[in-house]
């Protein structure tokens, strides 16, 4: 199958999960202080660290709600260091969900006119 393993000790939480948790937390608060635009952010991961994407393409691709719910299990299960930034909490709570909600760190206008009409723009109802 061509695939590679890793070996982990048991422990809550994946490698990649629990540390693309603290990247994407710590962009948060960045972002919460004012040290840097989201797009600047997510552009020097991708330049200095050669991400495909930065932390918040990925947390609006994967859902803001999702990455809550990581770090909020991860605060409680392994401690302070993974507390959610509170920026983060106010985006979920305003619904700010990703690309499923059509906002979430960036906008998405298309997905949002596709969830206020789903049935008028659904691709067998568009007219041409």
């Amino acid at each position: 199958m061509g695939k590679e393993v890793v070996v982990i000790k048991e422990s809550p939480g994946f490698i990649t999960s629990r540390i693309n948790a603290m990247i994407g937390n710590e962009a948060f608060y960045m972002l919460q202080e004012g040290i840097a635009s989201a797009e600047d952010i997510d552009k020097a991961l991708k330049l200095g660290l050669n991400h495909p994407m930065g932390p918040f393409e990925l947390v609006d691709l994967v859902g803001l709600d999702t990455r809550l719910h990581i770090l909020e299990y991860l605060h409680k299960t392994l401690g302070e260091k993974y507390r959610p930034a509170s920026l983060l909490v106010q985006y979920v709570k305003a619904g700010r969900l990703g690309r499923k909600a059509g906002r979430g760190v960036y906008e998405y206008p298309e997905q949002q006119a596709q969830n206020e009409y789903p049935s008028v723009l659904a691709p067998g109802n568009r007219r041409h």
